[in-house]
C-alpha cells in the first residue's frame, strides 16, 4: 500500500541503501583468521562468532517489518542506516576482546536484519510499476553485491595494508554515510495515518501455506547455508598453500559476488530458478568437499562460485515468491519470515566445524550435499505441479 505516486526509479536509493549496509555485514569474515591469530581462537569460537549474527537477526526481522508496515519505511530504515556505522565503529574496537566481538556482531546482525527486510519490502514498493519479479531481483543483486564486495575489499586491505582490523570497517563507516544520503532522499511508500484493516490478517492465503512450508522456508534455508560455509567454515579448517587472510576474502568475494550476478538471471530462467539454484549448491558443496580432501584453491574457488550461484538465485527466486505469496498490508511481515528462514543458514559454518573436529572436514560437507540434492529434486516436482511460482 503505497502512500505517494513515485519515480520508477527512486528503488534506486533504497537499492544502495540495502547494498551499504550490506557491504558491512561480511566484513569480518576475512578478518576471522586475523582473531584466530590475535585471540588464540579455535575454528568453533570463530565460527560461532560468525554465526551468532542470525541469533541477533531474528528478533529484530520479526519487529521491524511488521513496524515498518505501521509507522512506514523511512521513520524505521534512517535511524537503523546510522547504527549499521555505529556498529562498525564498535567492532573496531573489539579487535582485542572476545566478548566484544560477539556484541558487535550479535548487533550487527540485528541492525542489518531490521535494514534487510524493511528495505527489501521499500525497494518492492518503489519498484510496483516494474512487478513483482523486478522488486525481488533488485532487492537480490542489490545485497549480494554488497556481501560480496564486503569481504572482499576487507580481505585486500587486511592482507596487504596497516590496521588490518580498522581499516576496513572505516571503509564501511563512509559507505554507509552515502547510503544514508541516498535514503534521505526517498519517499514514503505507507500510507501513515490510514487506517489498515488486515494488517492483522493473515501473512498468505490459506491455499498459499503449503507452499510457504515446503517451497519457500527451505529454499530460504538455502540462501546462506550455501554461501556461508565456505567462506566462514572451509578456510579455517582447510589447510592450503595460499595467504589465508587473502584466500578468505577473494572465497567470499567470490561466492557473494556469483551470487549477485546469479540472482538476475532469474528472469532468463523463470519458474525453474529454484531448482537449479539449489542444484548448483549440492554441486558446490560437493567440489568443496573435494577441495577439503586436496587442499586444493583452484576446487575451492569453483565451489565458492556454484554455491554463491546457487544462493544468488535461491535468494532472487525466494524474494520474488515471497512477493507473489504475501497479503498486501503484511509484505513487511512476510518479508521478515523468509529473511528469518534465511538466516538460520548461518548455523551451517558452526555445524560444518564442530562435525568435522569430530570426524573429518569431508563429512558434514557430503551430507550438506546430499540433503541439496534432495530439496533439488523436491523443487523440480513443485515447479511442475506450479507451486514454485
Amino acid at each position: 500500500m503505497t502512500g505517494t505516486a513515485v519515480d520508477e526509479r527512486t528503488w534506486r536509493g533504497a537499492a544502495f541503501a540495502l547494498f551499504a549496509v550490506a557491504a558491512g555485514t561480511n566484513v569480518p569474515t576475512p578478518l576471522l583468521l586475523v582473531y584466530r591469530d590475535t585471540l588464540e581462537l579455535g575454528p568453533d569460537v570463530l565460527t560461532a562468532v560468525f554465526g551468532v549474527y542470525a541469533a541477533g537477526l531474528m528478533p529484530a526481522l520479526f519487529l521491524a517489518g511488521p513496524l515498518s508496515d505501521r509507522l512506514g519505511r523511512r521513520r524505521v530504515v534512517l535511524p537503523l542506516i546510522v547504527l549499521s556505522a555505529l556498529t562498525s565503529l564498535l567492532l573496531v574496537a573489539a579487535a582485542s576482546s572476545l566478548p566484544l566481538l560477539f556484541v558487535g556482531r550479535f548487533l550487527q546482525g540485528a541492525v542489518s536484519g531490521a535494514v534487510f527486510t524493511v528495505g527489501s519490502a521499500w525497494v518492492a514498493e518503489l519498484s510496483a510499476v516494474a512487478g513483482a519479479g523486478a522488486a525481488g531481483r533488485r532487492a537480490a543483486v542489490a545485497m549480494t553485491a554488497g556481501f560480496s564486495l564486503g569481504p572482499l575489499t576487507a580481505g585486500v586491505l587486511a592482507e596487504y595494508l596497516a590496521w588490518p582490523t580498522t581499516l576496513p570497517y572505516l571503509v564501511h563507516i563512509v559507505l554507509v554515510g552515502a547510503g544514508l544520503l541516498a535514503a534521505l532522499r526517498l519517499p514514503e511508500t505507507v500510507q501513515l495515518g490510514v487506517a489498515q484493516p488486515h494488517s492483522r490478517g493473515p501473512l498468505i492465503l490459506p491455499q498459499d501455506k503449503r507452499t510457504l512450508l515446503t517451497v519457500l522456508a527451505p529454499l530460504a534455508v538455502c540462501v546462506y547455508a550455501f554461501p556461508s560455509v565456505v567462506i566462514a567454515a572451509v578456510p579455517l579448517l582447510v589447510e592450503t598453500s595460499a595467504p589465508p587472510v587473502l584466500l578468505t576474502g577473494v572465497l567470499a568475494g567470490i561466492t557473494l559476488g556469483a551470487g549477485a550476478l546469479a540472482a538476475p538471471l532469474q528472469r532468463r530462467i523463470g519458474p525453474w530458478s529454484a531448482a537449479v539454484g539449489v542444484a548448483s549448491g549440492s554441486a558446490g558443496y560437493l567440489l568443496s568437499t573435494l577441495g577439503a580432501g586436496t587442499g586444493s584453491p583452484p576446487l575451492l574457488l569453483l565451489a565458492a562460485l556454484l554455491l554463491g550461484a546457487g544462493g544468488g538465485l535461491a535468494f532472487a527466486a525466494g524474494l520474488g515468491l515471497t512477493a507473489r505469496l504475501a497479503q498486501p498490508a503484511r509484505r513487511g511481515a512476510l518479508s521478515a519470515v523468509f529473511l528469518a528462514c534465511a538466516y538460520l543458514g548461518f548455523a551451517a559454518p558452526f555445524v560444518t566445524a564442530v562435525v568435522a573436529e569430530a570426524t573429518f572436514v569431508q563429512l558434514p560437507l557430503a551430507v550438506f550435499a546430499a540433503l541439496a540434492g534432495l530439496l533439488a529434486l523436491r523443487l523440480v516436482a513443485a515447479t511442475r505441479s506450479g507451486l514454485a511460482h
